[in-house]
């Protein structure tokens, strides 16, 4: 934690510091927080993004737009927790391991496996970004984060400190590299992890995952003209299966043999079956009559008859949707070398652009677990740009709308030779079967200092912030004074200059569909009297006073 200066404090309040000092207790972790230059950097500079233009895609300027942002990832969350605060469904990140190998800076130093705060960087650094994070986090929304053994420990306490141990839903272990590392010392490493946190686990749920092809025909072997089965013993077996456990789950069921009929009445030329093992064991059955007659009608009662000439029941158990997710996860799909360097490579065109990208499956494996088919989904360690191209291919899976937001500085041209090209690379392959666009910005920064001339300065540089935050990018008017977007559900004002009012006003008279107006004021004025005659269909946001607030939470 940050240091207190005593320099300047009095004998009483020295004592009564110590004093509650001595009664603290504290469970997890405790640490030096270091210094960051890009956190320190904030207060006397305020982030804001600026578009790389010739770097945009757009194919449908109605569908879906993507982000992606090049820049340190304290600065663009930053700017995220005024545009997407409680909006991002899912976060996936990959941050760096912290194994001492030169692939870590820390205020633009390496930190290598002999540096002794080389622990206390880390977590600094990573609790400075979770922090503000799991603000962007929405209500049900999900965080993973892959992570080896080097820091597996630490970063567990400080999750559990920031998001809360009962919102930690699952460590898995993903088996990356079967064969193990065979320079370890002692074990050879096979695998990494993804630690599992829920902003609130009361509001959380995860998905199946699919089953492949080969575990279909294993779990499911028979097929009829419905698809897939297993059969299983209508009559239960196991913990709490006999008569006396259930008794109401005892009566007969009645067969036909020479119409191979079923039924829960009796009738004349019926057997009587009851649920009775080769033991003469009473026990009951699975389910209640009224799901009996349901399996009845859905034609899943199979009857077999045994040596003694007694019938048996079995349903059959229809493949379902998808598979209950393990904590552990081993296919080869997930070998970070073949599905992740090899294929970085590949869609870039280059060797070795990129250390230790995660398997792609791996990654939408994941994202499948958490998201929704309209989700929002965040990563603010992009890398190579796994994670976006692991959204197109789950939208393109089942048919999905979601977004993606990839956040990576340039460091080594990442985002510029690797990050972007991917990306690109990927959309272009997919842009007849999905909806993709995607945007290109640059953290830039104005003046922190609450001047009147640096408000000015903050709102000339805020419009792609609010394009951002309204999802509403195709340019209607572009003024000096005022400039409007759309989208294909609403319009989004900005007034730079109060002179334009009038003007503005004329231009959305006529406008379909409802606007959102931010205008610039010193203050926090609402300007109801100037815009009393388009209520209904506006609604006025002052500017930038809102982003301000933002900021004073954040770098407070």
């Amino acid at each position: 934690m940050a240091k207190k200066d005593y320099t300047n404090w009095d004998r009483k309040e020295l004592i009564k510091e110590i004093e509650q000092l001595r009664k603290r207790k504290k469970y997890g972790l405790v640490w030096e927080d270091k210094p960051e230059d890009v956190v320190e950097q904030c207060k006397v500079e305020l982030p804001v993004l600026e578009e790389v233009t010739d770097k945009e895609i757009i194919l449908n300027a109605n569908d879906p737009v993507n982000l992606l942002i090049e820049g340190d990832n304290y600065h663009s969350l930053s700017v995220l927790n005024y545009t997407h605060k409680g909006r991002i469904d899912a976060i996936y990140i990959d941050p760096p391991y912290n194994t001492g190998a030169k692939d870590w800076k820390y205020n633009n130093d390496f930190v290598d496996s002999e540096d002794p705060y080389r622990h206390t960087k880390w977590l600094s650094f990573m609790s400075h970004r979770l922090k503000i994070a799991k603000n962007l986090l929405s209500r049900n929304g999900i965080i993973v984060c892959a992570i080896d053994h080097y820091e597996l420990f630490t970063l567990g306490l400080l999750m559990d400190e920031i998001f809360g141990e009962s919102n930690r839903i699952g460590v898995v272990t993903v088996v990356n590299k079967a064969d193990g590392r065979s320079d370890d010392k002692f074990f050879a490493t096979a695998n990494e992890f993804m630690i599992f946190y829920a902003n609130n686990a009361n509001y959380s749920s995860i998905n199946n995952l699919d089953l492949s092809a080969d575990d279909l025909k294993k779990k499911y072997p028979k097929v009829d003209e419905k698809g897939r089965y297993v059969e299983k013993p209508l009559m239960s077996q196991g913990v709490d299966s006999l008569r006396k456990d259930r008794p109401t789950l005892f009566y007969p069921i009645y067969y036909f043999e020479k119409t191979n009929t079923i039924s829960l009445s009796r009738e004349d030329g019926y057997t009587e079956i009851l649920p009775i093992d080769v033991s003469g064991i009473e026990r009951r059955w699975s389910s209640g009559p009224s799901k009996i007659q349901e399996h009845i009608v859905n034609g899943n009662i199979i009857v077999k008859k045994g040596k003694n000439g007694n019938f048996f029941l079995y349903r059959k158990k229809r493949e379902e949707a998808g598979v209950k997710p393990k904590t552990f996860w081993i296919d080869p799909k997930y070998n970070s070398a073949t599905y992740g360097t090899k294929l970085v490579d590949s869609i870039v065109g280059k060797t070795r652009v990129f250390n230790y990208p995660k398997s792609l499956y791996a990654v939408k494996d994941a994202l499948q677990v958490i998201t929704r088919k309209d989700s929002i989904v965040l990563d603010f360690f992009a890398g190579s740009g796994t994670t976006g191209h692991a959204v197109i291919e789950l939208n393109k899976q089942d048919g999905g709308n979601r977004k993606f937001i990839l956040c990576t500085n340039n460091e080594s041209s990442i985002a510029e030779d690797v990050t972007y090209p991917r990306i690109k690379n990927v959309i272009h392959e997919n842009q007849s079967n999905l909806k993709l666009n995607l945007k290109y910005y640059k953290t830039s920064f104005v003046p922190a200092d609450p001047t009147d001339k640096n408000k000015t300065i903050l709102t000339s540089k805020i419009s792609e912030m609010l394009c951002i935050k309204e999802d509403t990018f195709e340019s209607v008017k572009n003024t000096p004074d005022y400039k409007i977007y759309r989208n294909n559900k609403k319009y989004m004002g900005i007034i730079f200059n109060h002179d334009s009012i009038e003007d503005f006003k004329k231009e959305i008279k006529e406008f379909d569909k409802k606007i959102n107006i931010y205008i610039f004021s010193l203050g926090d004025d609402t300007f109801d009297e100037e815009f009393k005659d388009v209520i209904g269909i506006a609604k006025i946001l002052p500017i930038p006073e809102a982003v301000l607030r933002v900021y004073r939470r954040i770098f407070k």
